[in-house]
């Protein structure tokens, strides 16, 4: 044992600066949160550890800032919370990052050590942090020691790492992070290499898809890291390619197989069901893809996941690929190689059902496209866009708004969150300085957290918000009305949005064109700080 080991072993220090040491060295430089009372002795050490904090507004904000932070990093984002309240405000960002399979890590204080079960009346005082937090995260590790404090981090950075990244909590009693107590050494998260499916399982996959005249692929976003092993495969097999909503732009939705996010579409759903072999990556074809449930398929289905409880969701795998996306498509891209298979005539296909798909939804779309169009002309290819649970985005961006490969679009799918794009924004704009980072939303939506304004000024942000504004919940609105109820609870008095956001030290217009709205773009786009973008229903 050499002297550096035992003076590690026998080092000390406060719980505080145990936890921060512990997030340094697994490589976290920026932290997401709010200070209060229970948490400062985590404030202290940041700094000395180059870890750089952003503040937001809003416990919520901070996750959502965190979750995009690691949705265009592909770092865990790390947020911090007091107790009680301000972790229960975050408990909707962690919801969220589960559904998404975001690698999203919340440190908080909890109750001492030995607080008693039965009420005391201490500040922010609940009954059990963790088990409100085990409801919603992967796990939630209450230390008992402050060596522990450094297992459990490394316990959360090993998940991140092996398994379906999501969201961990960890919660420090708050009397340990002031204790001074033997730390121990650092703990470190092993390295472990990506591993392809086993070789029996990709032999029968390559061998249906070799055989397959009709084949199609769909990417969710657990395809990210495959993104130039996808296209190859799709232009191998001739495959039209659909995506979900996490999984858009993982191939370039202007490629000629390219059948965008598109899942939810009647006519797509039947040329999925018409497929005699269809590859699916990364993605759980729940509910929330398709927007229904999940049509029985004509065909054979390929699933490729890290996660072997996908194979038996929703539609069971007939061939289970288990392991690392991007290592199991490039074995399996390799095997097809070796094995001629049948012509595919998909390229026809793919540009029949993009067609039928557009005619679906023309009407109904009409309003925002020309707006897309024109943010489209003014983004650069490697922007990145967040959006917000809004008919603008779900209908209108995720369809219209072409993104490749180089490019990131953030949507909260599945649990389906409100108040995402803004505090998104000011997390990936942070990941991302040199990119331009834009946030689409609706009115309804932007007003849960539209005090993250604040945030993008005080940090100077160039941050364009563009919000389409119809006075409330149109969505709910219109669910109302086809059920032949009263619209209720739905409509809002009509908010100076504009000048809601000069107040908070950015500036606001509206945009009653697609030119305008190019124009104004440009210019947000080169001005510090946030800049609101009204598109008045009446005018979209």
């Amino acid at each position: 044992m050499t002297e550096e080991t035992v003076m590690e072993q026998m080092r000390t220090s406060t719980g505080g600066e145990a936890l921060v040491r512990a997030l340094a060295a697994h490589g976290v430089s920026t932290a997401f949160g709010i200070p209060g009372t229970h948490n400062l002795e985590i404030y202290r050490h940041l700094a000395a550890y180059g870890i750089t904090h952003v503040a937001p507004r809003h416990e919520q904000g901070a996750g959502y800032a965190a979750d995009a932070y690691a949705r265009v990093t592909g770092d865990p984002g790390v947020a911090i919370t007091t107790t009680g309240p301000a972790l229960l405000n975050i408990a909707a960002a962690v919801g969220q990052a589960y559904s998404d399979s975001v690698p999203l890590l919340v440190v908080s204080p909890g109750m001492p050590l030995r607080h008693p079960r039965q009420s005391t009346g201490l500040l922010h005082e609940m009954r059990s942090q963790t088990e409100a937090l085990r409801n919603v995260a992967a796990f939630s590790h209450r230390v008992s020691s402050v060596e522990e404090i450094g297992a459990a981090v490394a316990r959360a950075f090993s998940l991140f790492r092996t398994e379906r990244p999501r969201p961990v909590h960890i919660e420090v009693p708050l009397d340990l992070l002031e204790a001074t107590e033997p730390a121990g050494p650092v703990r470190r998260a092993p390295l472990v290499a990506p591993r392809a499916a086993d070789g029996p399982s990709l032999d029968a996959a390559a061998a249906l898809l070799a055989g397959a005249v009709r084949p199609g692929l769909v990417l969710g976003g657990g395809a990210r890291g495959a993104a130039e092993q996808c296209r190859a495969l799709a232009e191998q097999l001739g495959a039209p390619v659909a995506t979900t909503a996490n999984g858009k732009g993982i191939v370039d939705e202007r490629h000629p197989l390219a059948l965008g996010v598109s899942l939810h579409s009647p006519s797509v759903q039947k040329w999925l069901a018409d497929c005699d072999v269809v590859l699916a990556v990364g993605t759980e074809l729940a509910e929330s893809d398709l927007w229904s449930a999940p049509p029985p398929l004509d065909g054979r289905l390929i699933r490729v996941d890290v996660d072997p409880a996908q194979m038996y969701a929703g539609l069971p795998a007939d061939v289970a690929l288990v392991g690392d996306a991007q290592a199991t498509t490039q074995a399996l891209k390799e095997r097809l190689a070796k094995v001629p298979g049948p012509a595919s005539t998909a390229t026809r296909t793919t540009a029949d059902v993009r067609a039928a798909r557009d005619d679906e939804t023309r009407a109904r779309d009409a309003r925002w496209v020309p707006y897309l169009a024109a943010i489209r002309s003014v983004l650069a290819a490697d922007a990145v866009v967040t959006s917000d649970s809004a008919q603008c985005c779900y209908y209108g961006a995720l369809p219209h708004l072409p993104v490749g490969p180089e490019g990131r679009y953030l949507h909260p799918t599945g649990f389906g969150t409100l108040g995402y794009a803004l505090p998104a924004a000011i997390g990936a704009k942070t990941a991302c300085p040199d990119r331009q980072v834009i946030a689409i939303s609706g009115d309804g939506g932007l007003q849960f957290s539209v005090q993250e304004l604040a945030t993008a000024a005080q940090l100077h942000l160039p941050l364009p918000v563009v919000v389409f504004d119809n006075g409330g919940y149109g969505e709910i609105r219109d669910e109302m009305a086809a059920r032949g109820d009263t619209p209720a609870a739905v409509d809002h008095a009509r908010v100076d949005l504009a000048g809601l956001a000069r107040a908070f030290g950015g500036r606001g217009a509206p945009a009653h064109s697609p030119g305008e709205l190019a124009a104004l773009l440009t210019r947000a786009l080169a001005t510090p700080g946030p800049t609101l973008i009204t598109v008045p229903e009446e005018t979209a």
